[in-house]
């Protein structure tokens, strides 16, 4: 490439414009210096920046672009960017403003160069992945090597490039929340130069990626959280933007919203979010970082309802709060975990704030944060990091440095006492003390806070070991190990907090979707999220690039071969043509009441529950599913020795129906001899009709559902 202009000559040409528009008063006095400054700059000759090498990777583009060719006669904005950071994430709004206004036929092209950080980010099917699941619609052109970057003085992430029509710079923007700016340069720049007549209406050749991909059951899930006691799974199912809940068959109960982004409360038919990350779920409530609305959502899913508790809906760059949460602005939370803090357990929500690089806390109830006053429910306030991006630990809460932390795995038991981090941008995995703040090194990076390029793929102790970019922990309490995802080494490892030795659990290293006959033998592709159940015996993986949520056993070492999700949203298990099925007489019921199932089943005798099988139930209504909200109902059969009983609200308002809705109640039974020997699996099946008044009215209906096996 040969050598021409850089960012250097543009800056002290620039300083002096972007000085004097922090005096202007007014937008006409604006746009008059930035004219006056372009007219200036076009009779400059020696700003002419350097093309792109020959042989680069492209993305969304029919093949490469020149400066000489196809962006000749455009205004060009290069964004230089990493995937891994949040940063570069936060202008991607205004990037997709800029398009929506200005198209390519108006004179505007946005290319954006990603110049990797991590060696892991260099892989060209990495980084297709993340233009898909940052939904990156220009071209992306791969400069693995950064030699752009390098040639034209690039020194941070991310850096906004405006290039005129004859490939000259024009102006630079280094860092994020330039919005106003950035429409300014660029609207000004399109009038100019069409004024000058110098922009083209040629179009630049695109192609999608994503436009070739088939459908996915999930796309790019980022986290995954258990509720073992009602074993149901929770899934920030990111690409689609929406949240589901799961059983433990791989039964899809609900489908919060998607599949396009949005923001919107209400019932959880018409709810919507904007690539939710962090999740966890606790009885029938989930809590969820809506990373792209800025916010923090619960899910009743008892009342059917999602609530915003924190957040404004816009990027907040406040670095204290203590607002009440939805009027305190935060910043891309990427995880949540429940905790406890000076009152009743889990009165409150921490937060990995990956935009402040901070951990925030979000008090449910009542709380009080280590030498701090009392909080009162709803507040929102940062707890720990100074707002600075560095690998800094600190006996003061407030004056450690994070970045981008990205995980969280409350360990409350003494003698762990802390709160974990997977800290992303430092590849380090942190510990914050519960009991006074104050934050230490677990595993990774180095001693130097400002050293953020300390990765590798190392087992060792403490500041030995490296990782590179973990996206994910998860807390095993009864064997007091720590799980990490190792998210751009493509490996799940595994830390001693008594010895700080952290070794690999499962991956080979290299990115894939292989099922090898052990742990170490199998694939991941940048895991994003991890969960433990069944008592520290299995692991539930987000496998982020492979969309899907893999089951690690950990007793046998093996990858289990089904996904987590086996079907669809709104379908049941088929029923064997063995099974009893019931048509009960119509049951008169009116709008908005419950309809309380009582289901009395009676086992062969000599035979009792199956421990190991998981018996269960399904409530649905095929072919009126507006009945149970779009949703499939179930749950599990422990205990037979008294009625099941089983709610079925019905909506106030009936939706126009020709037949008679029907509710369909289905059961499936694994039991076993009293004494040992012969297992058995029986199934049957409820249907009844509902005969809906038009008057609604409160209350309930209840009505026996028998039957013996």
């Amino acid at each position: 490439m040969a050598s021409k202009c850089n960012l250097s000559a543009l800056f002290p040409i620039q300083s002096q414009l972007d000085s004097a528009l922090d005096n202007a008063t007014n937008q006409q006095e604006k746009e008059n210096l930035v004219y006056q400054y372009l007219r200036k700059l076009d009779d400059n000759d020696d700003l002419r920046i350097p093309d792109f090498d020959e042989g680069l990777e492209w993305l969304n583009t029919e093949g490469p672009l020149s400066f000489t060719r196809e962006l000749a006669g455009k205004v060009v904005v290069l964004d230089f960017f990493t995937y891994c950071c949040i940063n570069c994430i936060h202008i991607l709004p205004d990037l997709h403003q800029l398009e929506k206004k200005h198209s390519v036929k108006d004179g505007l092209v946005i290319v954006g160069v990603h110049s990797a950080k991590f060696p892991n980010e260099k892989v060209l099917q990495n980084v297709r992945s993340a233009v898909l699941r940052y939904n990156i619609t220009h071209p992306v052109v791969n400069d693995g090597d950064a030699r752009l970057w390098h040639e034209l003085e690039v020194t941070c992430w991310p850096t906004l490039v405006l290039i005129g029509p004859r490939g000259n710079l024009l102006f630079s923007l280094v860092g994020e929340g330039h919005r106003e700016r950035l429409a300014l340069f660029t609207n000004t720049s399109l009038r100019h130069y069409r004024d000058k007549v110098l922009l083209s209406d040629h179009l630049v050749g695109t192609k999608l990626y994503r436009d070739s991909l088939p459908p996915s059951l999930l796309s790019f899930p980022g986290k995954v959280a258990v509720d073992s006691s009602r074993k149901r799974l929770a899934i920030a199912d990111t690409g689609h933007h929406r949240v589901l809940v799961v059983s433990s068959i791989g039964l899809v109960l609900y489908s919060i919203g998607g599949p396009e982004s949005g923001r919107k409360d209400g019932n959880l038919d018409e709810a919507t979010f904007c690539s939710p990350q962090g999740i966890v779920i606790k009885g029938d409530t989930v809590f969820v970082a809506d990373t792209e609305n800025h916010l923090i959502r619960k899910i009743d899913l008892l009342e059917g309802q999602v609530s915003t508790l924190a957040g404004v809906g816009l990027q907040g760059t406040d670095m204290e709060g203590g607002a009440m949460g939805p009027q305190q602005p935060i910043s891309s939370p990427w995880d949540v975990a429940l905790g406890t803090a000076g009152g009743e357990e889990d009165n409150m929500l921490w937060v990995a704030m990956a935009g402040t690089h901070q951990i925030w806390a979000l008090f449910l109830e009542n709380g009080k944060l280590p030498k701090r006053s009392e909080s009162k429910a709803g507040t929102c306030v940062r707890f720990a990091g100074s707002g600075n991006e560095e690998n800094r630990n600190n006996a003061y809460p407030q004056k450690a440095g994070f970045a981008q932390p990205s995980g969280l795995a409350p360990a409350p038991e003494e003698p762990w006492g802390c709160l974990y981090v997977a800290d992303s941008e430092s590849s380090t995995v942190r510990s914050l003390a519960l009991k006074d703040g104050a934050v230490k090194l677990l595993v990774g990076g180095e001693r130097d806070p400002l050293n953020l390029f300390a990765f590798g793929d190392v087992d060792g102790k403490g500041v030995d070991a490296k990782l590179q970019h973990p996206l994910g922990v998860a807390w095993a309490p009864d064997q007091g190990l720590l799980y990490v995802a190792d998210s751009y080494n493509h490996k799940i490892k595994v830390v001693d907090p008594k010895t700080r030795q952290c070794l690999v659990v499962a991956g080979t290293g290299e990115a894939g979707d292989v099922l090898g006959p052990g742990l170490t033998e199998s694939s991941f592709n940048e895991p994003g999220g991890l969960c433990v159940g069944e008592g520290g015996r299995v692991l539930y993986v987000a496998d982020t690039n492979n969309h899907h949520i893999k089951v690690l056993d950990l007793d046998t070492k093996t990858v289990l071969p089904e996904n987590i999700l086996s079907s669809g949203p709104c379908k049941v298990p088929k029923l064997p043509k063995s099974a009893s099925r019931v048509k009960m007489p119509p049951l008169a019921v009116s709008p908005g009441q419950t309809v309380n199932l009582e289901l009395v089943l009676s086992l062969p005798e000599g035979t009792k529950l199956t421990e190991d099988a998981p018996s269960f139930w399904t409530l649905s209504a095929e072919g009126n599913e507006w009945l149970l909200g779009n949703q499939v109902v179930t749950g599990d059969i422990t205990n037979l020795s008294q009625p099941l009983s089983i709610p079925a609200i019905l909506p106030a308002v009936l939706k126009a129906t020709e037949a008679s809705p029907s509710l369909t109640l289905s059961v499936w039974v694994y039991c076993c001899l009293a004494g040992g020997g012969a297992c058995m699996m029986k199934a049957a099946s409820f249907t009844q009709p509902l005969q809906i008044g038009s008057t609604p009215r409160n209350g309930s209906v209840t009505v026996t559902l028998a039957h013996a096996f």
